[in-house]
């Protein structure tokens, strides 16, 4: 009999729904940014989106400019605008990251001996997850902080709701129990109902143990971090006091597939720029990306308790990207917010597809339109705040607008071809309005505008030269190598990327519920025929856009092609660049690698030790709980019965699993007729499941009597 217990005494603390209306500020210690930084990045974006748009209008208005020259010129600035921020931000960046112009963060003055005040709690969300892999990274990270300074715990938050995994997870938990060293705290909690997906999460576990910690560290399912972050992290906390959250920029790691190893590379190189720009302008008022960061609980709980949107989904309802918002919330309560680029040793893993990111990507897509709802009901937020949530709105937003931008462009080609235009207006004209443009404009402004696109690119290769980490473990003629096959790749994939986020904006604007499924850590080698039935739609897009272009002319043609080609063999570049083999075939070429594949991390190496002792986990099936009341006795220690159910309201899966069992005489017949989320219930209510038991042996004894 199992003599530990699951979880800790509840502590609960309130968390309250935050109103839209203005909050009040309840943390003046906090220090203020300065606005110069955002002046200086916005400013110049600005700028320079304003010359190219003059230079657009320039390139049109050889002899007036049409009403479709007039659409193409508005897309044209919404789009450069976009990319103008980002070069002068990844600019910024890049010579903070070399020059060391970033503010030095604030040192601590205890020893590294020294305790640790604050209580810290590493809390796992996950959901449906594989079990081998959550459950070793949570040994690994619970054994590394055994000895810390400090008094750190790790607590499994499932929100999973498959049975089967469900069991999987609690032998796992066993098997986790009898494995770390005495005096690693390491807790289990399995939700009953899940409510408001991630962020209700994280709320059930503060209203119900945020009173026993004083820090919260967030991992996601495939996060990993090396034990003197989490423990830095712990001493910014207590060092800075008016600081409620601060964000690590995770890299990647443990990409075995061509496009995961593309992604690595690219985050490894290009990250620690970009990061750095935005901490750079950001300062105290940074952002949230929902996982390997630490975050204040008593400010999480008095200043960002997420409402729900007014309306249904996509827009309504449970906010999807709650990080943004939470991040926005606790500064909006005058908490600083901080991203810490400097501070390495955070890790995560990619998607190993497209299909896979774009799949993940739906519910990113959906939450990032959310805020357009929490942007004009939200009072009280920062500028930078606000700019944060335009930013990932208009991250998803882009794709459709370039490819709005490519339609319209492609329209003012095929009306000087074919269609008769309207030269002269509704006014008298002795001149007709050619809808002209000039070409030798128009090729300088095409020449900078990519310059500006692959600015961070450039960027990257010379940190990455520059860098010492990477000298010592790539090597100049290998990053050099990198970046010439991560941009060609990068080039291809680009419009299926386009295609697939203009897919996941129209479904969103359409009214279809992007859900909430569990992301794929491993390649799932997609077949051929897979990867051409989802990517139909960029193929198909692809091949009109291609014979358009060949109608007007064959220059034209291959002007479109960087996108074009790319569309056309979206399936083939999706089933290749998501294949493991792929990957090893880069690897042994000796391309893309990254000093984290070279000089993997400690935390992923030992979650990966831990692995085997999670396979072939001997999890029971439903009908050997129904068969044997000492595996129901064992696992009672595990579950968690907490229903959050208001007075007199049923639980209707519960409540059916129940009533099933006086309509079916046996039970196996009854296991079979119950659907999964009846199981769950079961599961999840120990006392209804041995009700259920009893009521069919008092059955089976009554017919073995003969009293019935």
């Amino acid at each position: 009999m199992i003599t530990f217990r699951a979880r800790p005494a509840e502590y609960p603390i309130a968390m309250p729904d935050q109103a839209f209306k203005t909050g009040p500020t309840v943390n003046h210690r906090a220090p203020k940014s300065q606005m110069w930084r955002k002046v200086i990045v916005f400013s110049l974006a600005l700028l320079l989106a304003a010359w190219a748009t003059i230079e657009m209008y320039n390139v049109l208005n050889v002899s007036g400019v049409t009403v479709l020259e007039k659409v193409l010129l508005a897309v044209f600035s919404l789009n450069i605008s976009w990319i103008a921020y980002a070069f002068v931000s990844s600019t910024i960046g890049f010579l903070a990251a070399l020059a060391g112009l970033l503010p030095a963060p604030k040192a601590t003055t205890a020893p590294a001996t020294q305790m640790i005040a604050g209580r810290t709690v590493v809390v796992f969300p996950i959901y449906n997850e594989n079990v081998e892999r959550v459950f070793a990274t949570v040994e690994a990270t619970a054994e590394s902080l055994a000895n810390a300074p400090g008094r750190f715990e790790c607590f499994i938050l499932s929100d999973t709701n498959d049975p089967e995994i469900a069991l999987e997870e609690e032998a796992a938990f066993e098997r986790l129990r009898s494995r770390i060293a005495t005096g690693s705290m390491v807790h289990y909690r399995r939700r009953t109902m899940n409510l408001h997906r991630k962020a209700g999460n994280i709320r059930d576990f503060i209203t119900r143990w945020g009173g026993r910690y004083d820090y919260m560290i967030v991992f996601d399912a495939d996060s990993f971090m090396e034990r003197d972050t989490l423990i830095e992290l712990a001493r910014r906390m207590d060092a800075s006091p008016a600081t409620g959250l601060i964000q690590t920029i995770p890299q990647l790691v443990g990409g075995r597939t061509l496009f995961a190893r593309t992604q690595q590379f690219a985050a490894a190189l290009y990250g620690p720029v970009l990061g750095s720009g935005l901490a750079w302008w950001a300062q105290n008022e940074g952002n949230f990306w929902g996982h390997n960061a630490i975050l204040r609980i008593s400010a999480l709980a008095n200043a960002a308790g997420l409402p729900e949107i007014p309306g249904r989904a996509p827009f309504g309802g449970s906010i999807l990207s709650h990080d943004f918002v939470e991040a926005a919330l606790l500064r909006r309560a005058g908490w600083n917010v901080q991203i810490a680029p400097e501070l390495g040793g955070s890790y995560e893993q990619g998607p190993p597809s497209i299909i896979d990111l774009s799949i993940r990507d739906r519910r990113w897509c959906q939450g990032n339109m959310q805020h357009m709802a929490v942007l004009l009901k939200t009072r009280g937020l920062t500028f930078t705040s606000r700019m944060h949530l335009i930013i990932g709105i208009f991250s998803y937003l882009a794709s459709p607008l370039w490819l709005l931008f490519i339609t319209v462009g492609m329209l003012l080609s095929l009306q000087n071809m074919f269609l008769t235009p309207a030269y002269f207006g509704e006014t008298a004209a002795l001149f007709p309005s050619w809808p002209v443009i000039d070409s030798e404009r128009s090729l300088q402004l095409f020449s900078a505008t990519m310059a500006i696109l692959f600015a961070p690119k450039l960027y990257g290769l010379i940190y990455g030269l520059a860098s010492p980490r990477w000298r010592r473990t790539v090597g100049p003629v290998k990053t050099a190598m990198g970046v010439v096959a991560e941009t060609l790749i990068s080039v291809l994939l680009a419009p299926v990327m386009m295609v697939e986020q203009t897919t996941a904006v129209y479904r969103v604007f359409t009214g279809r519920d992007g859900g909430w499924n569990p992301q794929a850590r491993e390649s799932n080698e997609y077949t051929l025929s897979d990867t051409f039935r989802h990517h139909a739609p960029a193929i198909v897009l692809g091949v009109v856009l291609t014979v358009s272009a060949f109608a007007i002319s064959p220059i034209f043609a291959a002007w479109l092609a960087p996108a074009t080609i790319g569309m056309l063999l979206a399936a083939t570049l999706s089933w290749w660049t998501g294949r493991t083999r792929s990957g090893d075939f880069a690897l042994r070429m000796n391309l893309l690698e990254s000093p984290e594949e070279r000089d993997p991390p400690q935390s992923y190496l030992a979650s990966v030790a831990s692995r085997p002792a999670y396979q072939g986990l001997s999890a029971p099936s439903l009908a050997n709980l129904f068969s044997d009341r000492n595996l129901r006795n064992r696992r009672t220690h595990i579950v968690d019965t907490h229903w959050p159910l208001a007075h007199s309201e049923v639980h209707t899966p519960l409540a059916i699993a129940r009533a099933r069992a006086n309509r079916v005489s046996t039970i196996g017949e009854y296991i079979t007729a119950l659907e999964p989320k009846e199981k769950l219930a079961l599961l999840n209510s120990p006392g209804d499941l041995d009700a259920v038991i009893d009521q069919y042996d008092a059955r089976a004894l009554q017919y073995a009597t003969g009293t019935t």
